[in-house]
């Protein structure tokens, strides 16, 4: 079901999610709903682990809604930490769906259609982490993996777009580390200035 928001809804998300201000002016909030209230219950469940692309992102929403979890699993950073020679160009959802040629009959941008592609995903990424012999609890190893930062093999963007990371200049790189970046951008320059040590 759709909610208000409790505030205008940009352009940019309409054109994702094609969702209108006019579409949720008659809708209750999301907080003190069945639905919130539920999804509080699935999220605090000991036995649960969320799974989202790009997870942050996700859990920073639920935050604002009082819903609070360290327990989740991040395919958007499983996929980097797996891609150490930066082999995959880019790790957005629908990229990953067709480079990885996941065979799902899905519609992008679509609810539904984005959660079985997700759930193909997952499945591709849990599949790697159990065929690692040496891990005891791969589940734990994708929660830990998805709760810290982890190496960007190649530059997202700008003027060395697509260079593996261990070729950009250091002088971009310092740069770079003076701008406003997320947690892995942020990690993987200063990795490669060797101001922290990638373990």
């Amino acid at each position: 079901g759709l909610f208000n928001p409790g505030k205008p809804i940009c352009i940019d998300a309409m054109v994702v999610h094609h969702i209108t201000d006019k579409m949720v002016q008659d809708k209750p909030p999301f907080m003190g709903s069945d639905e919130c209230t539920k999804l509080q219950e699935l999220i605090s469940d000991k036995n649960n682990v969320l799974v989202a692309h790009n997870a942050q992102f996700d859990m920073q929403m639920l935050s604002m809604e009082g819903i609070f979890s360290s327990r989740f699993i991040c395919t958007l950073k499983l996929a980097r930490h797996l891609d150490k020679n930066g082999v995959i160009p880019k790790y957005n959802l629908q990229y990953l769906r067709y480079f990885l040629g996941l065979d799902i009959d899905a519609r992008a941008h679509d609810a539904l259609g984005d959660i079985l592609v997700l759930e193909g995903l997952f499945k591709r990424l849990n599949a790697k982490f159990q065929q690692n012999d040496k891990l005891k609890d791969s589940v734990a190893e994708m929660i830990r993996i998805s709760n810290n930062p982890v190496l960007i093999p190649r530059m997202p963007f700008g003027k060395h777009k697509g260079t593996l990371f261990n070729k950009v200049p250091p002088d971009y790189l310092q740069w770079l580390s003076g701008t406003e970046l997320d947690e892995d951008m942020a990690y993987t320059v200063k990795t490669y200035l060797g101001l922290i040590s990638d373990s």
